[in-house]
């Protein structure tokens, strides 16, 4: 029989990276889970991704134990990371702060695939350069 579910918590954690303090300590403290335990498994889990930001989802479950899902890291991330910009535009319309090409965006929108919800690459391609433009980085 399936355990029953109390909630489930997502956090953006740097892979390699989780500790007790604030964001994880908390989040994972109000639902009565191990922190310490958590946090064991996501950094063995996430070594090879080290300081990389990734979203995890915990599922918690009714006798205090858990499962987690560590998704991709998000494009914004990786879009900084491709354009090797430190953030995007505070005025995406008027000031372009960047630009990647077309390849780098589709290597991204191959990496997120599995995140997204769409069912090809153009639709993920799509995404991935509304995401571009939305911080001001230009696809050429």
């Amino acid at each position: 029989m399936a355990k029953e579910i109390a909630g489930f918590i997502k956090l953006q954690i740097k892979g390699g990276a989780a500790n007790p303090a604030p964001p994880v300590g908390p989040a994972l403290g109000s639902k009565g889970v191990n922190i310490m335990e958590f946090c064991k498994q996501f950094n063995a889990r996430t070594q090879d991704k080290a300081g990389k930001v990734l979203p995890v989802v915990i599922t918690v479950y009714a006798d205090k134990t858990f499962d987690f899902i560590v998704k991709t890291p998000p494009v914004a991330v990786q879009l900084i990371e491709a354009a090797k910009v430190k953030g995007g535009s505070a005025e995406p319309n008027r000031k372009k702060v960047a630009s990647i090409t077309e390849e780098q965006c589709l290597q991204i929108a191959k990496d997120k695939m599995v995140d997204l919800n769409c069912f090809t690459e153009e639709s993920a391609m799509s995404m991935v350069k509304g995401t571009a433009r939305s911080m001001g980085i230009t696809v050429k």
